[in-house]
């Protein structure tokens, strides 16, 4: 006779699987007084477009649309033909949302102003990071910044609008299309990661509160820029060395970014002799990637500046960048400084 009331073994069954994207964006809508669900709203659709261009991905072999386009974006980079899928998928989802009045995209070389003066907020977006590794099926990602508009609702959008710093993001975020697909975004209230359940067609809450190590033992670089690199940054590559760091560097910032977000490391890409002011884009991968950084307890600098107090002067704006583990970002910076003083006693010397 059963004394007791049958509890099933939940762990021979299956396993919880938790809250979706849907119900975690509901649940913090009161972070935002001054939001009335567009926001929410907002992440929705770039959820739901995220997941149209993961399905893209995952058949391009099948469906011949790897490889390239045939054209260049206006970095001079020659555009894959997901690229413009993804762009296309994005800008859609964003126009039809009608949350959003303007958008800015790696892939267009002006503002895609979408007519719509009611709406509250600008996206500024990467559609696909990485692209150039899809054809040998390595992790590739999106990137994506939002920003309220500044000028007042119903009129025209200005480039007061477009030109604003990292600062004033209230949200970012970034897609990784890896071994399985990841969304994780901030809005200024921590940092959560959710996986994607394609059997379900849902993300859940995978990684709560995510948090960068303080420190870690990882950095990520292009060495074959070495030769290129200033002299403080050899130093500081040469002290990873010294020091037994793990070099990891897959080329996709994504990946890159999302590896030492969660083991702890320092992802940097600097300026060189042949382009001094680094090769990513200030508007739609340095600001988002840094509000996360922050947001997870990590830091971010071109080397002298914090990366969300740079003020945009154009839409494609390259910038160097050094994000990660908040004592990685020192050092490397204390070599940087140190560089610079030199510098500037020899030039002391000279004058003399």
């Amino acid at each position: 006779m059963r004394t007791k009331p049958y509890i099933p073994d939940n762990s021979a069954l299956g396993y919880s699987v938790g809250t979706t994207l849907d119900r975690f964006i509901k649940m913090k809508q009161d972070d935002f007084p001054f939001a009335s669900g567009e926001l929410s709203q907002l992440l929705r659709d770039i959820a739901l477009a995220a997941k149209i261009v993961n399905r893209e991905i995952n058949r391009a072999g099948l469906a011949n649309i790897g490889g390239a386009f045939g054209q260049t974006n206006v970095q001079g980079e020659e555009q894959q033909k997901l690229d413009v899928i993804a762009n296309i998928r994005f800008t859609r989802a964003l126009t039809k949302g009608g949350e959003v009045c303007a958008v800015v995209s790696e892939e267009d070389d002006e503002v895609i102003d979408l007519q719509n003066n009611s709406g509250k907020y600008v996206v500024a977006i990467d559609p696909l990071d990485g692209s150039s590794n899809i054809d040998v099926n390595i992790s590739i990602g999106t990137i994506f910044s939002i920003y309220r508009r500044v000028t007042p609702l119903g009129s025209p959008i200005q480039p007061e609008d477009i030109m604003q710093p990292g600062n004033k993001q209230v949200a970012a975020g970034y897609v990784l299309y890896g071994s399985s697909t990841m969304l994780v975004y901030t809005t200024g209230h921590g940092v959560n990661g959710f996986t994607y359940e394609q059997s379900l067609g849902e993300y859940f809450l995978s990684h709560p509160d995510m948090k960068a190590p303080a420190s870690g033992n990882i950095y990520s670089v292009n060495e074959g820029l070495y030769n290129q690199m200033s002299n403080g940054l050899q130093s500081y590559i040469n002290h990873c060395k010294e020091n037994n760091f793990s070099a990891r560097y897959i080329g996709s910032l994504v990946a890159d970014f999302h590896r030492n977000l969660l083991k702890g490391g320092i992802y940097i890409y600097p300026g060189t002799t042949k382009t001094p002011n680094g090769k990513l884009r200030l508007l739609y991968e340095a600001n988002a990637l840094a509000y996360i950084a922050e947001q997870a307890g990590g830091k971010a600098t071109d080397g002298h500046e914090r990366i969300l107090d740079i003020m945009p002067t154009s839409l494609h704006q390259r910038t160097p960048l050094f994000i990660g583990s908040e004592k990685l970002v020192d050092e490397a910076k204390t070599f940087l400084s140190e560089e610079a003083r030199v510098v500037d006693m020899a030039a002391g010397v000279q004058k003399g």
